[in-house]
This record gives C-alpha cells, sequence and structure tokens, in this order.
C-alpha cells in the first residue's frame, strides 16, 4: 500500500505579494487555474491508485485546505501542526501515523507547493521507488539539471541500484555558478527535489539510529495529540521537537538511501522566475496572467516580463527583464534578476509591524471572507460574506464598536442579551466590549456590510467565548 503524506506548510516569502501568511503558496494557482496544493492532491491520488493521502499542514490552513480540496472524491487525514518545525519533525509524525494504519505502508512523501507537468513520467519513477522501497531503500527523487542552478541543493550520484536508481554518494548545499556548470558537465549530479519514497518501518528505524532523541519526543507528542477521526490535533508540546530537516536528520547519515532521476516537469516554484517560466509566453517573451474579471494588460515595446493583475489595468513601456505583480493591496515591480530578494521586502514589512505581509485585503475563514473596503484614521469598512450555516464566533471587542448592514441573506444575530434576525436592508449596532456573533441561517450566501469605529482596529482586538470551528480559547 502506497500513502501519499502531502507536507503544506510554507510560507513562499519571494512570492509576495500573493504568497502570504494567511493564505500561502500551496493556495496560488500556477501552471493552470488550479491551485498547486489541488495539483499535488490530484497527482498524489493519480500515483497511489486514489488511496486516502495523509496532508500534514499548519492548524490554521485546516480550513482553507478542506473548502480547497471538498471538491475531491476522497478527502484527505490531517496531522495539524501547532507551529512549523520543519521536515523531519513532520515525517516522524506521519510515519508514526502511517504505523498504525496496518500492513507497514509505503509512505510517498511530497511537498505541496511543487509543480510537475510530465505526471506519467513521475508516476512511473514511483513505482520503480515503491519497488526499491519494498526492499529496505530510502528513495529521493533527484531532477536531472537543465542548467546550472545555484537554488538547488545537489545530489552526487554514485553506484547503480537495480535499473532505475543510484546510490547516493553525497549530498552537496546549493553551489555557486563555477561549481554548477561543473555538476552540470559532469552528468552524475541531479537536483534534489525534497520528494521521498520509504516504508514506514524503514524512515522509524533510521531515525532511531540517527536521530532519537526527535524521534522520542515526536511519539511523546503523538501519544498526547487529540485524535479526532480523520483529524489529528498535534499537541503544542510539538514547538519542542528539535527544528531539523529530514535530510540533515536522516539522509545524510544513512547508508541505505537511493536516488532515481529523471524529468518531471518538475518546478519548486521558489521565486517569481519559476512562475514566469511555468507561464506560456508571447513572442517577446512576456508571460501574463489575470485573474477572471481583472482589467487588460497593455504590453508596449516590452520584453521578457512577467505581469499579473487581480483587478486593474496595467500598462507597460519600454520594459525588459522586469516583474510586475499587482493585488489590490500591494504591488510588486521588480527584475527578474532580483527576485530571490522579494524575501526581504517581507521581512521588512513584518519588522514595521505591517499587515501586508500576512492579510490581503480579502482574508478567507473557515465561515467566509471578509474584505477591507476602506480605511482610515478610527474607521475600517469590511465587505463579510457568510457561507450558508457559517457562524463567526461568539466574540467581543475592547476598542471598536461595529455597525452591520445586512445587503443580501438572512442574518440571525447575537449582540449583547439579545438574538434578532436581520434581512436585507436591515441593521444593527455592537457597542465595544458587547458579546456578538452572526450567523448565517439561509441556504444562500449572507453577504453584509461592517462599519468599525474606534481608536484600535487591528484583527488581534478580538476576544472569542465560543466557536464552532475549535478558534476559542
Amino acid at each position: 500500500m502506497l500513502i501519499p503524506i502531502i507536507l503544506s506548510g510554507g510560507a513562499g516569502t519571494r512570492l509576495w505579494p500573493v504568497s502570504r501568511q494567511s493564505h500561502p503558496k500551496p493556495f496560488m494557482s500556477v501552471g493552470g487555474s488550479k491551485s498547486l496544493l489541488t495539483q499535488t492532491y490530484e497527482r498524489a491520488l493519480l500515483v497511489s491508485g486514489n488511496t486516502q493521502p495523509l496532508m500534514v499542514t499548519n492548524r490554521d490552513y485546516y480550513f482553507l485546505s478542506h473548502d480547497e480540496l471538498l471538491a475531491q472524491q476522497v478527502q484527505p487525514s490531517y496531522l495539524l501542526e501547532p507551529v512549523g518545525r520543519n521536515t523531519a519533525p513532520a515525517v516522524a509524525m506521519a510515519a508514526l501515523w502511517a504505523a498504525q494504519q496496518g500492513g507497514d505502508p509505503c509512505l510517498l512523501v511530497m511537498p505541496a507547493d511543487h509543480l510537475i507537468t510530465k505526471t506519467q513520467a513521475f508516476d512511473e519513477a514511483v513505482q520503480q521507488a515503491k519497488a526499491l522501497a519494498a526492499d529496505g531503500y530510502m528513495v529521493l527523487f533527484g531532477i536531472r539539471p537543465t542548467a546550472p542552478e545555484t537554488g538547488f541543493g545537489y545530489i552526487e550520484m554514485g553506484a547503480a541500484v537495480g535499473t532505475h536508481a543510484n546510490a547516493v554518494q553525497r549530498f552537496v548545499e546549493k553551489p555557486n555558478r563555477e561549481t554548477a556548470e561543473k555538476y552540470l558537465a559532469q552528468g552524475n549530479y541531479a537536483w534534489n527535489s525534497g520528494m521521498f519514497c520509504f516504508k514506514a518501518s524503514t524512515i522509524l528505524a533510521a531515525m532511531q539510529a540517527h536521530c532519537p532523541s526527535l524521534l522520542a519526543a515526536a511519539r511523546t507528542v503523538f501519544d498526547k495529540s487529540d485524535k479526532n477521526g480523520e483529524r489529528i490535533e498535534i499537541a503544542d508540546a510539538f514547538a519542542d521537537v528539535e527544528n531539523i530537516s529530514i535530510d540533515y536528520a536522516v539522509m545524510e547519515k544513512a547508508s541505505n538511501i537511493a536516488v532515481i532521476a529523471g524529468d518531471f516537469g518538475w518546478s519548486d516554484i521558489g521565486a517569481w522566475n519559476a512562475v514566469a517560466a511555468a507561464t506560456p509566453a508571447d513572442a517577446d517573451g512576456n508571460t501574463i496572467k489575470r485573474e477572471a474579471g481583472a482589467g487588460d494588460t497593455i504590453i508596449i515595446d516590452t520584453r521578457d516580463t512577467h505581469i499579473e493583475s487581480q483587478d486593474r489595468v496595467v500598462a507597460a513601456i519600454g520594459l525588459e527583464g522586469m516583474l510586475i505583480i499587482d493585488t489590490p493591496d500591494a504591488l510588486l515591480v521588480a527584475d527578474k534578476s532580483k527576485s530571490q530578494d522579494v524575501k526581504q521586502v517581507v521581512s521588512r514589512l513584518k519588522a514595521n509591524d505591517h499587515d501586508a505581509h500576512k492579510l490581503h485585503r480579502t482574508v478567507v475563514r473557515p465561515w467566509g471572507a471578509y474584505t477591507v473596503l476602506e480605511e482610515g484614521p478610527g474607521f475600517k469598512i469590511k465587505r463579510i460574506v457568510v457561507k450558508p450555516g457559517g457562524a463567526l464566533s461568539l466574540q467581543m471587542h475592547e476598542h471598536r464598536s461595529e455597525h452591520w448592514v445586512v445587503v443580501s441573506g438572512t442574518a440571525q444575530i447575537v449582540n449583547g442579551d439579545s438574538s434578532i434576525t436581520l434581512q436585507a436592508n436591515q441593521s444593527t449596532y455592537i457597542p465595544a466590549g458587547h458579546k456578538h456573533r452572526v450567523i448565517n441561517t439561509g441556504d444562500t450566501e449572507l453577504a453584509l456590510i461592517e462599519v468599525q469605529c474606534g481608536a484600535y482596529l487591528g484583527e488581534d482586538d478580538i476576544v472569542r467565548f465560543d466557536d464552532v470551528y475549535g478558534r476559542a480559547e
């Protein structure tokens, strides 16, 4: 049995302003209309014969992931991390979960935010890896280099292992340009894709041999975790498990490692250059992506430039080798050669405590979404959309009052000690300090306009008393 393990936790800071903390890289659409997460999930079902995958992700991304994959016929199980602790703890927890499923399954570990366009070639490689894993190997998937890439780690391949694989001679950190050119010329190096295949018993034995304290800590955390059907809430003690990658913790120390190197049309979509490469180009090398309903993109005397727009008209004149990424609340303009430096923008926003590093103007919540329409000193205006059956938490704000006007749908509203039902064109006022919540009791979306007034309007001014989504303290 082959169980796909999908690791979904990367922030994708080099893909700002589209990728942000509250809506990160796996939920971006690249190489088509589907998100990277959905593409990874469909690929996992294909290569495993429709086996239910395990999703290892952040607690905050559970409802976002669930809604993203709602259309799939097979739903995953979830391991929900309270904090990110790198790939070794994540793999340990996944292997402990898999060991309880019985039959010593084979695990296929895949990041949720990679792009693979040659799915048949990948499927063939997975079946080859599965056969090697049955013989006790831990198998890595390597990518045959097509250029002297300095942004990837490399694997030096040694003697043949069976027909399709090689022994791993050594792992190499990201090289400089001269070294990368030498690796490309030698032909026995592959990019390290961060994808693995091994039996649950094999990886657990390797961890016992090479990182026993990490495995012991993971076992303790797993035993304490809240196992509620297909959704396992990992205990908060997970924060104390060593923060280390599976490469450093195990792969660079073990001897039963093999690598299958191939061409899978793979990209880690690590920066905007990779997004541009996955987008069809015009005769001048320009790549353009517009959201549905977005304004036109006009290019004049422009070459090798990538432009994304979500709503406005974007015009480019006399540009070459540029990136223009336009979102409703942030604009990125950069030279393509500086695409790796976008993460410095995110670092600066974090240092300045600016919400743009973590939130979009439209923020998805388990109950629906809200969009900030306008804000200024002492006020903020939002459009709130609540899904049928959705309910905001019973909450209170210390520093702001709120006015709610129903635009469409039916709202059941708790306001202090009273409970009222409002229809379109009706409103209510919620003073600061009042407990309140809104529930969509209808079978269509509920839309309302919220006007906030107060000295402080930050999203952290909220005290939750009860929440159907488990977010109340």
